[in-house]
């Protein structure tokens, strides 16, 4: 008998890889947190998918999502980013990553870890939704309105409330999978 999964990702081995095997489990480590963050702000306003078929490439690039390295990036660096076919070549969002790796720096510096910080906004714990459809699943809450709020005030750059939202998907702050999914009693 085939597995129950959430309708977003049938049809495609890459999507139901991750389906399966990390979104929504949750993430405490920061390197992990960081290389979710970055893929999430490249996202914006493209399809998960390309962003996952993009990934390893995406870690080639911006030095396996070293935040400390991607801190010190100099303009030849992000000018030999935006020449890269294999990733999102927008300005702004690399520009971003930069910038979003200093100001993860700082939270680490100010909370402990970033660990720390994010998971504060769901009291450390999952929060667990009940959806019948992953359509009914909103593309914000009043948390990632929260959220975003915060970081953009603490300096990070594309973390709207809808990537917040699907940032706090990915890593396991919020448990959306269906109830009928084999997932949701695992996470």
């Amino acid at each position: 008998m085939e597995k129950q999964r959430c309708g977003w990702c049938k049809g495609d081995s890459l999507y139901e890889a991750y389906h399966d095997e990390e979104w929504g489990s949750p993430v405490k480590e920061d390197d992990t947190l960081f290389e979710f963050l970055v893929l999430e702000t490249f996202q914006a306003g493209l399809s998960w998918i390309t962003i996952l078929r993009k990934r390893e490439n995406f870690r080639k690039a911006f030095d396996n999502f070293d935040y400390k390295k991607i801190a010190l990036y100099d303009e030849n660096k992000i000018q030999d980013l935006l020449q890269d076919a294999g990733i999102i070549r927008n300005k702004l969002k690399v520009r971003a990553t930069v910038s979003n790796a200093l100001a993860f720096i700082n939270v680490q510096e100010e909370f402990g870890s970033f660990s720390n910080y994010i998971w504060e906004f769901v009291n450390h714990s999952p929060l667990k939704s009940s959806y019948e459809h992953y359509k009914d699943a909103p593309a914000t809450t009043k948390i990632s309105d929260a959220l975003s709020k915060d970081l953009k005030k603490r300096g990070f750059k594309f973390v709207g409330s809808t990537v917040v939202y699907a940032f706090m998907q990915a890593v396991g702050m919020v448990n959306d999978h269906v109830v009928s999914c084999f997932r949701y009693d695992e996470v």
